[in-house]
């Protein structure tokens, strides 16, 4: 929680909210912009509930300047529990029209411009989805390694919920996914730096200190290994593996933004509130 104040705005970032949980909820309700321009980044996985995921985002809308909003696959889930039964792309479309609806930006808007005393930064929320290409160990290629999990039992419950309509596979959504935002963000004036943002790591090392390795194919995709670097990345936001941290790779400042589970915080003494993306914290 950050309260509110004086001073420069500030671009921050949260993730896996996970709002079901009523501690969840309680700490959502809690935060707070510390400047009247603040921007949140909420880099996915708020909740299953089609009508809660669009609650929570109204309710954080109201009290920052702008919100910005990337999909995780829990948004993407067709649960039991919700009346909305839309699947696949039906249903990422329908959470970017409710978006849209009350003023929140997805990766499906123009990407917007940072703009504060350390220059122009473009924010680019994109959703890309994961191909199984983050092999698990000893195994050589997706079907191995899929058969890897099962056998171990570590799967992802994306395999029920998440489905790929009208693509044949989330393999193929993902493909799709990655082309799509490549074109994007050729785009992008090559003179500006970017923030990326993503429900899964753009890169496979943040995955390395798993207890189950194994759940990296479930986690990112070998396609965007280099996009930090090819797109001039002043910082990568994240969320997904619930190991809230920063890391570096090749220069540039990875920020895992999750909240994660009761079960998860607990132990640390409390939820993490909302991290700072830009201004670049001291390091």
């Amino acid at each position: 929680m950050i309260a509110r104040g004086g001073g420069e705005p500030s671009l921050l970032a949260v993730s896996d909210l996970h709002v079901g949980y009523r501690e969840n909820r309680r700490h959502a309700d809690l935060l707070q912009p510390g400047h009247e321009d603040d921007w949140l980044i909420v880099a996915g996985d708020i909740a299953e509930q089609f009508d809660l995921i669009v609650a929570t985002l109204a309710f954080l809308a109201g009290r920052f300047a702008r919100v910005l909003w990337t999909p995780g696959n829990h948004e993407l889930w067709t649960h039991p529990s919700d009346e909305d039964t839309s699947r696949g792309q039906e249903r990422y479309d329908r959470l970017v029209e409710a978006c849209r609806s009350i003023g929140v930006l997805t990766p499906e808007d123009p990407y917007p411009v940072w703009d504060s005393a350390g220059g122009p930064v473009v924010v680019a929320p994109l959703f890309l989805l994961y191909d199984y290409s983050w092999l698990a160990p000893g195994t050589t290629n997706r079907e191995e390694s899929l058969a890897y999990a099962y056998a171990t039992g570590i799967v992802c419950t994306d395999e029920r919920f998440l489905h790929a309509d009208p693509w044949p596979s989330r393999h193929a959504w993902c493909e799709a996914r990655v082309e799509l935002t490549r074109a994007r963000l050729d785009a992008v004036d090559p003179q500006l730096p970017t923030v990326l943002v993503n429900h899964f790591p753009l890169v496979r090392e943040p995955t390395r200190i798993l207890r189950y390795p194994e759940f990296a194919q479930w986690c990112g995709t070998e396609a965007t290994s280099d996009w930090h670097v090819r797109y001039r990345a002043a910082a990568v936001v994240y969320g997904h593996l619930h190991i809230p941290r920063t890391t570096w790779h090749d220069g540039v400042r990875f920020e895992e933004v999750s909240v994660g589970y009761p079960r998860e915080w607990r132990p640390r003494g409390g939820p993490p509130g909302v991290r700072r993306i830009l201004p670049a914290p001291p390091a």
